[in-house]
């Protein structure tokens, strides 16, 4: 159901509010670059500081720009069951093509407390769900035979992966329904994702350069891996350097330097740092932009 790139949006503010000029700017900017989607309301897109207002509203104004010129899986994720329910449903209403469900975080479920949830949410979804198993951020994993089991469900169609661990995520492909699609969560492991079964990725850096790493997923389903593994490389130093700090922070100061936003983030975000570390991915971030990359 999921192939290709999907970017995890950004959320750009200003003055404290949603920025949807420059927000429809970057959504024009993702459409023409081939990004096969978009993910509003992720962790790139600062969702835990979005209030519910903003965030449905959010998912509802992706949905009208785009207007089905590429996909819109909208985060709709909560630690609290029926909240992530809600977000699902009013999602779909308004006209999602499918909705991201992370792992509840904090609470620290058992592996039956998180396949209950998942199946809660996709038995009120009318929509995909892409899982989204994320230990690093919140504390807990969804194990081999648990996500085997809401692969089941006939509304959990995919997952994005975030472990980090290929081994796991080899062994996962191998025992998956063959139209359950897994993407990589982390850029810097995209070919490696791809190399084993892998559909895609859902990718931050793709907020700075969608034509770029679009180009670099077709070309390998196209079977050119000369030419894909050379944007995979010659990227790799963007992906390492856009989580110098906690993401979204590193993003979002690059495309403030691409003149996308301001660097404009809610607290406990901060901006970034300023450090050698920070200049030189500026400089390495505007001379890409220079060469080309698009």
């Amino acid at each position: 159901m999921f192939k290709g790139v999907y970017t995890a949006i950004i959320t750009p503010f200003s003055a404290g509010k949603v920025d949807y000029d420059s927000y429809f700017s970057i959504l024009e900017n993702q459409i023409r670059s081939g990004v096969s989607g978009v993910v509003p309301c992720g962790t790139t897109g600062e969702s835990p500081t979005l209030d519910h207002d903003e965030h449905s509203e959010l998912i509802r104004k992706t949905v009208e720009y785009t207007k089905g010129r590429i996909q819109v899986i909208a985060g709709t994720g909560s630690n609290s069951t029926q909240e992530a329910i809600r977000l699902t449903e009013q999602a779909c209403k308004d006209g999602v093509d499918g909705v991201l469900s992370v792992n509840p975080y904090y609470n620290k479920p058992t592996q039956e407390g998180l396949f209950l949830h998942f199946k809660s949410v996709a038995e009120a979804s009318s929509k995909p769900v892409m899982l989204y198993n994320i230990p690093g951020r919140t504390a807990v994993s969804l194990s081999i035979d648990t996500i085997c089991r809401l692969a089941d469900l006939k509304m959990i169609q995919s997952i994005k992966e975030a472990t980090g661990d290929i081994g796991h995520m080899a062994k996962l492909i191998s025992v998956l329904p063959k139209d359950f699609t897994l993407l990589s969560g982390d850029d810097n492991i995209t070919l490696p994702v791809l190399s084993i079964g892998g559909s895609g990725v859902v990718s931050v850096v793709s907020n700075l350069f969608p034509k770029t790493l679009a180009s670099m997923v077709r070309l390998w389903d196209e079977g050119n891996l000369v030419e894909s593994r050379k944007i995979f490389f010659q990227m790799m130093p963007v992906f390492q350097n856009a989580f110098l700090e906690t993401n979204p922070i590193p993003v979002k100061a690059a495309m403030s330097w691409l003149g996308y936003c301001k660097n404009e983030l809610r607290l406990p975000m901060t901006p970034l740092t300023s450090s050698k570390a920070s200049e030189e991915f500026k400089a390495l971030v505007l001379k890409l932009k220079e060469d080309n990359f698009g």
